[in-house]
């Protein structure tokens, strides 16, 4: 029994969070966000390895920028600015990538683990500087700066996507201009925030030349996300997911619905990376940490209600994907966000993953998910099949 239990709960660690990361202790220096999100706070040379010392032929720029809240305030986040070293002259795509998730503590921000080749969503990151294209990956608000991660917050990740494709731009040492051709790119967590920046661009960051979004699987109804994995291997999600939406809407309050036991293990997951949290929060339920269930309450399913994806139309064309047999995320979810965007007339192609489950959905769908934005930049024309 503790074998399989361990195994599920590493599964979960390698579909959503595909991070080995060590604590770094620094601590947070304040900072005065510009006016402009999208504007550099600061930068600093940094690199980018897959694995451990392996060569990519890239130069990499660890940067803070500014960028805006879920309820519309300045904050400051970080990211890294990739650009491969190939000798290319004049424009390049950049991609605005998203991770899955990696947990809520600082230390496990990809910012913080590319350069010791600790990041493992680096080697699908690997595939787009491969091609020449440059990369801004964001580290999602509260993630490596101070303050809790918000974690799960939609309207937070989408701009903190489009803000660190602003940055990239505006870094001068990255030779990218204002014409740069942008797609962007993300799964689970990262499904969730490119989707939601594929809805934002157009009334957020209107000037960005976004040719396409490639999301997949992707968290569009976080009440049935909670309610598919309340007690089961995947259920420390449900409790990053409060720790992030409290970090987003301190008016939740969440500490006054925890119990002992509870307190104990948000505590704890504060500071841990996705492979502690799984093994943390697997097969726990709501209401064995809780005195009463937030979920039960209007203003907690407000707020979860908000992140819903698939109430506007996003502008350029998405490829959406996923698995069947996804055990994290029901299939149910990405159909109803395909359904959602076909309603509202945007240009979805739709993929079934028909073999595997969350992690491989990821894995086998990467190169396509890359071929279709090459097709994109392209200039090749898209074949919606809503």
């Amino acid at each position: 029994m503790h074998i399989r239990t361990s195994c599920r709960a590493w599964a979960v660690v390698a579909a959503l969070g595909l991070s080995a990361v060590i604590p770094l202790g620094t601590a947070h220096a304040e900072e005065r966000a510009p006016a402009a999100p999208g504007d550099i706070v600061r930068s600093e040379p940094s690199a980018f390895h897959p694995l451990p010392g392996q060569p990519t032929n890239t130069r990499a720029w660890k940067v803070h920028y500014r960028s805006t809240t879920a309820t519309g305030a300045p904050t400051t986040v970080s990211g890294t600015v990739i650009v491969p070293q190939d000798g290319r002259q004049g424009p390049r795509p950049l991609i605005t990538y998203a991770v899955g998730t990696v947990g809520v503590g600082d230390h496990c921000a990809p910012s913080a683990n590319f350069p010791k080749g600790t990041a493992l969503e680096a080697n699908l990151i690997q595939q787009l500087t491969l091609r020449g294209w440059a990369v801004a990956v964001t580290d999602y608000e509260g993630l490596g700066t101070p303050g809790d991660h918000t974690y799960t917050v939609g309207r937070s990740a989408g701009q903190a996507m489009l803000d660190a494709a602003r940055a990239a731009i505006r870094l001068p040492e990255a030779g990218l201009g204002e014409d740069t051709p942008v797609g962007i790119m993300g799964y689970s967590q990262g499904g969730q925030a490119s989707s939601w920046a594929a809805e934002l661009h157009g009334s957020y960051a209107p000037e960005l030349d976004v040719k396409g979004t490639a999301t997949g699987g992707v968290p569009g109804d976080l009440m049935e996300v909670a309610e598919f994995n309340d007690g089961s291997y995947g259920s420390g999600l449900i409790f990053m997911a409060a720790i992030g939406q409290n970090a987003a809407f301190p008016e939740l309050r969440l500490d006054s619905y925890l119990n002992p036991a509870g307190k104990a293990l948000l505590g704890a997951m504060r500071n841990s990376c996705v492979a502690d949290g799984a093994v943390l929060g697997a097969f726990k339920t709501i209401d064995s940490m809780t005195t009463k269930n937030p979920l039960d309450k209007p203003d907690w399913r407000q707020r979860l209600r908000e992140s819903r994806v698939g109430t506007h139309k996003p502008a350029a064309p998405v490829y959406l994907y996923h698995a069947l047999a996804d055990e994290l995320i029901p299939y149910g979810v990405g159909k109803q966000v395909r359904k959602d965007w076909c309603a509202r007339g945007a240009d979805v192609e739709w993929h079934t993953i028909p073999l595997g489950e969350h992690v491989s959905g990821v894995i086998t769908q990467s190169p396509l998910a890359t071929r279709w934005l090459a097709d994109r930049f392209e200039g090749k024309p898209s074949r919606a099949n809503c």
